[in-house]
């Protein structure tokens, strides 16, 4: 059997075009984790979220610099898994009692028979036992760590076992499909089980690459036989174990396969890592954001409330909402500069206009009516325009954050779709009642 992390040489027939392949993937995928780990544009409460991830990644380049393999079995209770391993380690490391529940957590062991330990079968616990829902997710956090997922039943696949087969199709491993314990049927049945298997597996497992046969533990039977004065003796006996194509589907998935395996899980892994990593810094800084748009909310509901200058407000209005895009700018890390911000701002309110004019013409005439009205007017309509104003940087904040997160791009449809999403999803009522209360409590302070 030859090494499958061999050193690449010279190409001189397919089996070598493969693994020159393995070799190529192999070298991406450990840039894509070293991109991980060394990207200083992650912020640190997002990598400390993050932090049994990156230690994953830290074990999945060791493992791809040692060349190892991890090969994961999963199915119900009793069906076999610790068996099946057994059985290929050619040794009982595994635990099989008959008890239901005896696999309590991911347990691996090095295939030495194979690849002098480069190679580790991981058993995991059943996917139908008590508290089945923790351990289920176990045994996915270990699919997403495995090379190639072995899913072994004992008979037709129960809606559990198929349910958990989709699950596992999920993380995009590849699977054997391990039908055990098949001492136990006739070649009749034995034809209909894989006939059942193949269809109710489709489109997660390939029938005729994927599904193999094996008796890891057969069961011993009992045998009566008549002597020579015809007396009736009762004896057992056990078949051999049947795990042979069982080992040869393996080993020639591993030596025309092994490094591309490695390198696909590694680059899964790593996809994976990035989206994570994604979602969380859209968090954080929609996080940031909302404090900053709230900010500039009340700061611009307070200047506009209280501008004895007839209409000026609005300019101040319209400096207020530049100011606070170009300090959005920075959060979403799309720097822009003033007259970008200004720019923005306008594109925006000639949206808001057409969908919102009545709101923007109270506001300019109360701006307006500041400058004539005796101090009671001027007190309702500067509390009433304050809101407003206070209304207006927040939806601006809104669009300008959707704006920036999809990379400085309004996407299909325009300023104009994303300024009706935002007014459609925004209470107007509670943010102009929240507005009042803020300036109000700002104002006391």
């Amino acid at each position: 059997m030859s090494d499958w992390r061999s050193k690449p040489h010279a190409i001189t027939n397919p089996k070598e075009e493969k693994q020159k392949a393995g070799d190529d993937h192999l070298e991406r995928a450990l840039e894509s984790l070293n991109e991980l780990l060394s990207d200083t544009r992650i912020p640190d409460e997002v990598r400390d979220s993050l932090s049994d991830d990156y230690a994953q990644v830290e074990a999945m380049l060791d493992k791809l610099a040692h060349g190892h393999l991890h090969i994961a079995v999963f199915g119900r209770v009793s069906v076999g898994k610790s068996s099946i391993l057994n059985a290929l380690l050619n040794q009982e490391r595994f635990s099989t009692s008959p008890l239901h529940g005896e696999t309590k957590r991911a347990e691996m062991a090095a295939w030495e028979t194979y690849d002098v330990g480069g190679i580790y079968l991981i058993d995991t616990p059943g996917i139908n036992e008590v508290e089945g829902i923790e351990r289920e997710k176990i045994a996915h956090e270990v699919a997403s760590r495995s090379d190639l997922i072995l899913f072994v039943v004992d008979g037709d696949l129960t809606d559990t076992e198929l349910q958990s087969l989709r699950t596992l199709a999920t993380h995009r491993r590849p699977i054997l499909l391990v039908l055990n314990k098949i001492d136990r049927y006739t070649a009749s049945d034995k034809a209909a089980l894989l006939n059942s298997l193949e269809k109710r597996s489709q489109p997660m497992i390939n029938p005729r690459r994927h599904i193999v046969c094996a008796a890891a533990q057969p069961a011993t039977k009992t045998i009566i036989l008549v002597n020579e004065k015809n007396e009736e003796i009762e004896s057992t006996r056990t078949a051999p174990i049947e795990i042979t194509d069982l080992k040869k589907h393996l080993w020639d998935i591993l030596e025309a396969e092994g490094k591309t395996l490695a390198a696909l899980n590694a680059s899964l892994f790593a996809d994976d890592l990035n989206e994570q990593v994604t979602q969380r810094v859209m968090i954080a800084r929609q996080a940031i954001a909302e404090k900053v748009v709230r900010t500039y909310c009340i700061s611009k509901g307070i200047a506009v409330a209280f501008n004895p200058i007839p209409v000026a407000d609005l300019f101040a209005a319209v400096l207020i909402d530049s100011t606070m895009i170009v300090h959005l700018s920075k959060v979403y890390g799309f720097p822009i500069t003033r007259n970008e911000a200004q720019s923005l701002v306008g594109t925006i309110a000639v949206q808001m206009l057409a969908l919102m004019g009545t709101v923007w013409a109270i506001n300019f005439i109360s701006s307006a009516l500041k400058a004539s009205s005796a101090g009671i007017s001027t007190a309702v309509t500067a509390g009433a325009q304050g809101a407003i104003a206070y209304y207006s940087t927040y939806v601006v904040g809104q669009v300008a954050q959707r704006y920036l997160a999809q990379g400085k791009t309004w996407g299909e449809g325009g300023a104009k779709r994303v300024v009706r999403e935002i007014l459609d999803s925004v209470d107007r009522d509670s943010i102009v009642a929240q507005a009042r209360s803020d300036i109000l409590t700002h104002l006391k302070t």
